[in-house]
C-alpha cells in the first residue's frame, strides 16, 4: 500500500477517527458507570444514616418501583423527613389489618396499651408483631443486655446491639417499623415491691419472665388488680412446634414450669382465670442446662455470679423459632381480644392421638354393651372422635360450667339414635354415669340436663352435620 497517496491518507485518517470516537465512548460509559456506582452508594449511605437516627423513611426507591408509585410516595416521603406522619400512609402501613378489624376494632388496637415484661426471644416478637399491627403505646420492661447468645432467638437484635440493653435496643428497631408508635424503654426489674408503677393504666400485659418467682409475682399482683395478662411458659429444651398452643393455666400439661407456676398461684387462691402460651411437648431427655464453664466456678460462688439472687445462672438451650411463635401466639391473642374479636375457648392440648384412641376404644366397649354383642367396626373412626372432642366440642364437658374433663368420655346424647358424629357427646366421668343411669331408667337427656344443655346440643348437633356434609364432598 501506498501510504503517501491520498486515498490511503483518508482511510488512515477514518481508521484513527473511529478509533478516536471508540475510545471517547467507552472512556465515557466507564465514566458514567463509576458516576453512577458513586450515586448509588451515596443514596445508600444516606439513607442508613437516617435510619441510624431513627429513620422515618429511606431516601431510597428500587429501580423496580414503577413510576407511578414513586410520584405518590415522594411527596409523602418529603414530609416523612420533615417529621411529619402522615396518617394516610399510616393506614397504608396497616390496610391487610383494617381489613381484618374494621374500623373500630382497628381504632381499639391504635389505642391500646401494652407492657411486655421480659424482652428476650419471647418478648421481642410480641412486641414486634404488636407494633407492625396497630398497636402505638408498648412499654418495654427489661433490665438485661443483649448478648451475643441472644442473636438466635432475639427479634430485633442484631451485632451492633450486642452489650447494649435489650429494651433500648428493640426500642430503636420499632421506632423503624411504625409511622406512629410511643416506646417507653424501661431498663429495670420488675419487682413486686414497687412493681406496680411499671403497669399503671395498661390494657394488657405479657409476661416473658424467665424466673419463676419473680413470673408469680407478676401474675399475682395482676390478678388481684384486675389487670389483663397472657404468660408465657417454658420455650426452652422445646422443638416441636405443633404442640404450642393458649390455654388456661389450669388446663396446661407436660410442662413443668406450668405445673410449678400454678402449684404456686393455687398457694395464693388462684386456680384459673390466666391464659398462657405453653407446650405439650415431652422435655427431650437429652437437651438438659449446658454445664457451667470452670472459669466461670473460679471466680467464686456460682450463686454470686447471677444478677439477682433467684435468677438461674447455666444456660437453657434454646431453638431459635419455638421461642418466637410462643411470642406470637401472645401477641395475636392480644390484638383480636383489644379489637373485639377475642378466642374466647382457646382449645387446650390438641392433637393428642393417644387420647382419641383411647376415648374411640372405651366409645366401641361401651357401645357393644349396649348392642349386647360384638362391633366390628365404629359408624365413626380416630379423625371424627378428634373432631367431636376438639373442634366441636372444644375439648370440654358439655355440660356447664364446661369444664376441661379430669376423666374425659364420650357417649351418646340419645340412646335411641344411632351413633354418629352428631349424636356424640363429650362428659367427664361423673357426668356420664348420671347421664347413663338417666336415660337407663327412660329419662329423657333434655330432662336429665336441663335445657340449657339441651340448647347446646342442638346448636351443636346442627354444626356437626354441616362438618359431615362437607367432608363427604
Amino acid at each position: 500500500m501506498n501510504l503517501s497517496s491520498q486515498r490511503a491518507q483518508l482511510a488512515l485518517a477514518a481508521v484513527a477517527g473511529s478509533l478516536a470516537t471508540f475510545c471517547a465512548i467507552s472512556s465515557y460509559q466507564t465514566y458514567a458507570r463509576r458516576r453512577r456506582r458513586q450515586e448509588l452508594q451515596e443514596e445508600v449511605n444516606e439513607a442508613l444514616a437516617r435510619e441510624n437516627s431513627s429513620a422515618q423513611f429511606m431516601d431510597f426507591i428500587p429501580a423496580e418501583v414503577s413510576n407511578l408509585v414513586a410520584e405518590r410516595v415522594e411527596p409523602i416521603k418529603e414530609r416523612l423527613l420533615r417529621g411529619e406522619h402522615p396518617e394516610e400512609l399510616f393506614r397504608e402501613q396497616l390496610a391487610r389489618c383494617y381489613a381484618l378489624f374494621k374500623e373500630e376494632g382497628m381504632e381499639r388496637v391504635r389505642s391500646a396499651k401494652v407492657v411486655i415484661v421480659g424482652c428476650g426471644g419471647v418478648g421481642s416478637w410480641a412486641a414486634v408483631m404488636l407494633v407492625r399491627s396497630g398497636v402505638s403505646n408498648i412499654r418495654l420492661v427489661d433490665f438485661d443486655r443483649v448478648t451475643m447468645s441472644s442473636l438466635n432467638r432475639h427479634a430485633t437484635a442484631t451485632l451492633s446491639d450486642v452489650g447494649s440493653s435489650k429494651v433500648q435496643a428493640m426500642k430503636n428497631a420499632l421506632l423503624r417499623m411504625s409511622l406512629k408508635v410511643d416506646v417507653d424503654a424501661r431498663d429495670d426489674l420488675w419487682r413486686k415491691e414497687d412493681g406496680a408503677s411499671l403497669l399503671e393504666g395498661t390494657d394488657w400485659v405479657i409476661d416473658a419472665i424467665d424466673n419463676i418467682t419473680t413470673k408469680v409475682d407478676l401474675l399475682k399482683h395482676c390478678h388481684a388488680n384486675g389487670i389483663k395478662v397472657i404468660s408465657s411458659m417454658g420455650a426452652g429444651s422445646k422443638l416441636d412446634p405443633t404442640r404450642i398452643q393458649i390455654s388456661d393455666i389450669s388446663c396446661t400439661a407436660e410442662d413443668s414450669l406450668s405445673r410449678a407456676v400454678r402449684v404456686q398461684l393455687r398457694k395464693a387462691g388462684i386456680s384459673s382465670g390466666i391464659p398462657v402460651v405453653y407446650s405439650t411437648e415431652q422435655p427431650v431427655v437429652d437437651i438438659k442446662l449446658l454445664p457451667l464453664a470452670e472459669e466461670e466456678r473460679e471466680k467464686g460462688k456460682v450463686q454470686e455470679l447471677t444478677p439477682f439472687d433467684d435468677f438461674r445462672v447455666r444456660i437453657l438451650p434454646v431453638f431459635g423459632p419455638i421461642p418466637s411463635i410462643f411470642g406470637l401466639n401472645a401477641a395475636a391473642y392480644i390484638l383480636c381480644d383489644v379489637a373485639g374479636r377475642p378466642i374466647a375457648n382457646p382449645l387446650s392440648i390438641k392433637n393428642r392421638r393417644k387420647t382419641y384412641e383411647k376415648l374411640l376404644r372405651d366409645l366401641h366397649v361401651r357401645e357393644e354393651k349396649l348392642v349386647g354383642g360384638t362391633i366390628n367396626r365404629l359408624p365413626i373412626d380416630e379423625s371424627d372422635v378428634a373432631y367431636i372432642y376438639e373442634d366441636l366440642h372444644r375439648g370440654r364437658s358439655v355440660i356447664p360450667p364446661h369444664q376441661v374433663p379430669n376423666k374425659a368420655t364420650l357417649t351418646r346424647w340419645d340412646p335411641s339414635e344411632p351413633l354418629s358424629v352428631q349424636n356424640c357427646v363429650v362428659f367427664d366421668w361423673p357426668e356420664f354415669k348420671r347421664h347413663i343411669e338417666g336415660v337407663t331408667d327412660g329419662v329423657a337427656p333434655e330432662a336429665i340436663w336441663g335445657d340449657e344443655v339441651a340448647g347446646l346440643i342442638s346448636k351443636r348437633r346442627k354444626e356437626a352435620g354441616e362438618w359431615w356434609q362437607r367432608s363427604m364432598q
